[in-house]
């Protein structure tokens, strides 16, 4: 079904990474990173307001940083599959989306991490949603859903991000909420996906009186998911809604978000490897299926000791729930031009709700059924849980653990900024952040299940000869790693920026002191025989939170700095240089990981330096950024299976990274364009032990994606034909460099078709040649992780096709 579907539109269309756009707006800038509506675009024209201080913003020419941009039709062009999904359209990112709408991973320029997404931060209109640029279970993509309210995004990759919001020395991602309007408008928008999706937007804007406005609009969706589990996929929505209040001298925006999603989360599965190849198995198509499926969509895990006499305790577990968030956002933007040079300009963001994780985690390798005995103790039967019928020695199996999180969090953040021109060019600002974040972690991690090895497994029960049971409803361990903790943190940072223009240079420079503070107090746990049955093998040496508590406290000062230049040799031609230093300040997960040596946690510091060019015309645009950056005390902490049993380990090393970043465009003919994105980059481990000298892991060396348009005037109104040709380079899986993902291509097509000002079709393939293609490999197994054969890893999603109409009044 999803093939005849996705070929249908196939002769219409795909997914478009696209480069540079329309003529800019005031409103809705653009740039050279998704397709244009004409030839004529000038993108390094485009205003900015993200990594400065000028309450107008500043032209994306004259900024001496990297910094990329897409309007509300940019992004839908390139029909992300999730928000994070979006970044692939920023040179300098890695991103793996292969896990659905949220739990993603994100790299930047060669920032190391085991995964998650630390090194980025999201902000709704110029705020951090959450303080926390990452939790364990919880990167701040999750947490936010792309829909038809948002006017524009802006990304900044280091430059001077370490000063402002957060301090964030990676990437910053500025979602901006469009407006209202005096003009009453309403956008009603219908998807369809190949995939089972069913999705309706709307907005609506108009006027509350001559100086305000109002924004209202939301989504709301329904998904079979990417990969066949037999039960929903995603389901869920949001709605915004935003007033907006200009005076003479300046303006405010209120605004509000509320999010309900759940999300389908999908983990490495296996896949057959020889020789460094990978490939799918017969009656397991890796692209579109999963072992999760009905049998083990309700669950009930074991979470302590029977208590005088009775059962163990257990608790629910509903996988249909996957990766889903539930958060009430509010939030307001004030600047004010004061008189006497001064402006003022403060933004305030207040998110809480909770967060949580429901999914099959995979970790050991498949077996047969004679290995699996034979490794379990001795001669013994495995049968299929729903029948009783007997396997047969050599079926295949494999163990998966069934785990569960909760979060739940509160998150307030401040920025005030006071400006003051003190002569002419020059601007000094002085500023202050302030953020307070709580948070209440609850996981069970472990809870390894036996299934057959098949789309949709069926559970297995197994027991030995000698009358020793091995599994309870296919369980055949409990938890192995439990967190009960409370997290509390305050964020006070103030920092002064100046930025003085002299003719064709303009200098900027600041200076950021950070103080953190943070406390966990969590609950201990204690390891046993939960039925103290030496019989019941699937409950022995389990792990349990005992009821007695710790608490642990950390506090750091932490100062930051930025340096940049940027000069205009020609109306569109300039170059910039900048250097800055600053810091992942610790958070909550680096307590939970080294509570007992606390003086081992630091601030993970980066030195980055960058050069760039960037020039814009009629018929061409490039931008050039060559970077560097360093990195010391960086904290590696990640869950790993080690000999079957899920642990925590934290390792501490650094890093180095060099490389270019390039994207650019030419506009030969009127309305044909050919756009070029991409990184080159080399990254190495320092300082890391027998780790020193491997290949920073998980981002590839090079990747380029080339993305050819064409607009024209057809019979039935203005019509667009847009593709991308993307490749990606080898990469390892594991900081040991044992684990190679290889290297592959994708082709995405694309059409839309204006009828008219009112009425628009859009249709996308993406991945129309159905490549089988890895973005992460067996990360909680250290070594080669090729077992008989076979490897876990988690591909791309296969070719699945999108048809979107809307309707504007």
């Amino acid at each position: 079904m999803i093939r005849t579907h996705t070929l249908t539109l196939a002769l219409l269309a795909g997914t478009a990474l696209g480069a540079a756009p329309a003529s800019a707006q005031d409103t809705t800038p653009t740039s050279p990173i998704a397709p244009p509506a004409t030839a004529d675009a000038a993108p390094m024209q485009d205003i900015v307001v993200t990594g400065n201080v000028n309450r107008e913003g500043l032209r994306k020419l004259d900024a001496s940083y990297s910094i990329s941009t897409a309007s509300a039709e940019q992004i839908r062009e390139v029909q992300p599959t999730s928000t994070a999904d979006l970044l692939k359209i920023v040179p300098g990112l890695w991103v793996e989306s292969s896990g659905g709408n949220a739990g993603a991973n994100v790299f930047i320029r060669g920032f190391p991490s085991t995964g998650d997404a630390p090194f980025l931060t999201l902000e709704l209109n110029g705020s951090p949603l959450i303080a926390p640029s990452a939790l364990s279970f919880m990167e701040n993509s999750s947490l936010f859903r792309l829909d038809d309210t948002i006017e524009r995004v802006e990304v900044l990759r280091g430059g001077p991000s370490p000063i402002f919001s957060n301090g964030q020395p990676g990437a910053t991602t500025n979602f901006i909420l469009k407006e209202g309007t005096q003009d009453p408008h309403l956008s009603l928008r219908a998807t369809y996906g190949t995939e089972g999706t069913y999705r309706g937007d709307v907005v609506a804007q108009g006027p509350i009186d001559a100086n305000t406005t109002y924004m209202l609009g939301g989504f709301y969706r329904y998904s079979d998911g990417f990969r066949h589990t037999g039960f929903q996929g995603d389901l869920g929505g949001q709605f915004t809604g935003s007033i907006t209040h200009k005076f003479d001298a300046g303006k405010l925006t209120v605004y509000g978000r509320y999010l309900d999603d759940q999300n389908a989360f999908y983990t490495p599965m296996p896949l057959v490897e020889n020789n460094g190849k990978f490939s799918t198995f017969a009656g397991f198509d890796a692209r579109t299926d999963t072992l999760v499926g009905k049998e083990i969509e309700h669950t009930l895990i074991e979470t302590g000791p029977a208590i005088n006499g009775g059962a163990t305790q257990k608790k629910a577990v509903d996988l249909s729930r996957g990766r889903g968030a539930r958060l009430y956002t509010f939030g307001s933007n004030f600047s004010y031009d004061v008189g006497g040079g001064f402006t003022v300009q403060n933004n305030v963001n207040f998110t809480k709700g909770t967060s949580e994780t429901n999914a099959l985690f995979t970790g050991s390798n498949p077996q047969t059924v004679a290995d699996y005995l034979a490794s379990a103790g001795g001669p013994g039967t495995v049968t299929y849980a729903g029948t009783g019928q007997a396997l047969t020695a050599g079926q295949q199996t494999i163990q998966a653990g069934i785990w569960t999180v909760q979060k739940h969090i509160q998150s307030f953040t401040d920025e005030l900024k006071l400006s003051k021109e003190l002569f002419q060019g020059n601007t000094l600002t002085l500023g202050g952040y302030y953020a307070h974040v709580l948070d209440h972690d609850t996981w069970n991690l472990g809870n390894n299940i036996l299934l057959a090895l098949e789309p949709q497994a069926r559970v297995l029960n197994a027991s030995l000869a000698n009358g020793t049971i091995l599994t309870r409803n296919g369980f055949t361990s409990g938890n192995s790693y439990d967190v009960n903790a409370r997290y509390k943190s305050t964020n006070i940072a103030g920092y002064v920026s100046d930025e003085w223009k002299l003719g064709a240079l303009r200098l900027d420079g600041g200076v950021r002191v950070e103080r953190v503070k943070l406390r966990d107090t969590f609950e201990n746990s204690s390891t046993g025989d939960l039925d103290n049955n030496p019989l019941t093998a699937y409950n022995n040496g389990a792990t349990y939170l005992n009821g007695t508590y710790t608490t642990v406290r950390y506090s750091k000062t932490q100062v930051s700095w930025t340096a940049g230049a940027d000069y205009a040799f020609t109306g569109n031609l300039n170059g910039f240089l900048r250097a800055n230093r600053g810091a992942l300040l610790p958070q909550f997960d680096d307590l939970r990981g080294n509570a007992t040596t606390i003086q081992n946690i630091k601030p993970q510091t980066a030195d980055q330096y960058e050069a760039g060019l960037k020039t814009s015309t009629r018929l061409y645009d490039v931008y050039l950024t060559g970077f560097y950056n360093r990195f010391h005390n960086l904290i590696f902490q990640d869950i790993r299976n080690i000999n079957g049993v899920e642990q925590n380990v934290v390792l501490f090393g650094g890093s180095r990274a060099y490389g270019l970043e390039f994207e650019g465009a030419v506009r030969p003919v009127d309305g044909f364009q050919l756009a070029v994105r991409g990184v080159v980059q080399d990254g190495k481990f320092k300082d890391f032990g027998p780790n020193s000298g491997n290949d920073v892991n998980r981002q590839p060396k090079f990747q380029i994606a080339a993305i050819p348009s064409y607009t024209f005037r057809s019979a039935f109104g203005q019509a667009r034909l847009f593709g991308t040709f993307t490749h990606i380079g080898n990469r390892f899986a594991d900081i040991e460099n044992q684990q190679r993902l290889g290297s592959y291509e994708t082709l995405d097509l694309g059409a839309s078709i204006d009828v008219n000002d009112r009425f628009s079709i859009q249709a996308t393939v993406d991945n129309v040649t159905d490549t089988l293609a890895l973005t992460e490999g067996n990360v909680r197994t250290v070594g080669a992780a090729n077992g008989n054969g076979f490897f876990l890893g988690r591909t791309i999603f296969g070719r699945h096709g999108t048809i979107t109409a809307a309707v504007k009044f």
